[in-house]
């Protein structure tokens, strides 16, 4: 094992890896389908959250070559300054709206818990769970990645355990610790599987026990999920062993199809709308994660104004979900021109404002 992150380390790789942009590009539209839609199958077609999860354990084992301490700082300034700026136009919002927040207004500086809000802007500030869970896993991961390469495999198992003591055994405390926690034991695994991605322990692997061993874990988490239901779906976002399962499973077919196959994405730089349009999806990923909730917000009063229009309301389909769906990515592509430079300024990188 120590050999083979040897050789990872005196491999000089790729500035971006288009197969990875693609799948984060794809994650990202599955996300804003998911908030529009309320399919619950979108779940099982693409864990999305599974993904990013993966990709960026992958990314952050890459850059602990370098020392934790300036690695852990770098991501929290390109994580937390995107963060703050959602933070002042919500916080106001709801302010506005009636919300008077406490000394509990801190967790919008330090997301290690989900940061307080009221009922108007709920919505809004609901999908900073991923971004509280990222930033724990970024200050644990000079540990975990020490654990890790101690004994990759049997880590990786095990990382599964503490989901399923939670989900059978012991019940988590009611508030933020226990919701953090239990965010992090559910993608766990997809975080130390961006690791055995970067160090080269997949591509050591034999594909008959790797896809064997991704099979059985999605028929377990769809097992657990259909059996498991919370008012009567089965929506893996509610069903926490369920969606560590298929993650689990799903994810590892992805990323050791990516070593096994060595799919790298290249051709995609022959198609430039395409090419483009991933590429601004990346580098723009925490400003469109960050707002596509309020674009779907924005969406409806707009719509609304869209039925005093009499000739909008005989020629367009005000009343289709695809509709509203198209509608957000409007004001997501205009969030992205008028925020998106934030994530340059994080990165201390010029601000642009399409990269």
């Amino acid at each position: 094992m120590a050999g083979a992150h040897r050789l990872t380390q005196g491999v000089r790789a790729p500035s971006r890896d288009r197969y990875f942009d693609v799948l984060r590009a794809f994650a990202l539209v599955r996300v804003v389908a998911y908030h529009t839609f309320e399919w619950p199958w979108l779940g099982l077609a693409f864990p999305s959250m599974g993904v990013m999860f993966a990709l960026a354990g992958s990314l952050m084992a890459k850059s602990l070559l370098r020392p934790a301490a300036g690695v852990i700082r770098g991501r929290l300034r390109r994580l937390l300054i995107p963060m703050w700026v959602f933070g002042v136009v919500i916080v106001v919002a709801m302010m506005i709206n009636g919300w008077l927040p406490g000394a509990d207004i801190l967790y919008w500086v330090l997301p290690l818990g989900d940061p307080p809000g009221n009922a108007w802007g709920e919505q809004a500030w609901g999908v900073l769970w991923y971004l509280r869970t990222y930033l724990w896993f970024v200050l644990l991961s000079p540990v975990l990645l020490r654990l890790f390469r101690l004994a990759p495999v049997p880590v990786l198992l095990l990382s599964l355990v503490p989901v399923a003591l939670f989900a059978t055994v012991w019940s988590l405390p009611e508030g933020r610790f226990g919701s953090a926690a239990g965010d992090v034991s559910v993608f766990l695994f997809c975080w130390l599987l961006g690791f055995a991605h970067r160090d080269g322990v997949l591509r050591g692997l034999s594909p008959g026990p790797v896809v064997a061993g991704a099979l059985a874990a999605l028929l377990a988490g769809a097992w657990w999920a259909f059996h498991h239901q919370v008012d009567g779906t089965y929506d893996l976002d509610d069903i926490p062993l369920a969606q560590a399962l298929w993650s689990a499973g799903f994810v590892t077919l992805l990323m050791y199809l990516k070593v096994y196959a060595e799919i790298d994405f290249g051709w995609l730089a022959r198609f430039r709308l395409p090419d483009r349009i991933v590429t601004v999806f990346n580098a723009r990923a925490v400003t469109l994660y960050l707002w596509h909730e309020v674009a779907l917000m924005g969406s409806v009063p707009l719509i609304d104004l869209m039925w005093q229009v009499p000739a909008f309301e005989r020629r367009l389909p005000l009343d289709s979900q695809w509709f509203l769906f198209g509608v957000a990515w409007v004001l997501i592509a205009v969030a992205v021109v008028l925020l998106g430079w934030v994530e340059d300024v994080a990165a201390r990188r010029k601000p642009r404002l399409l990269p």
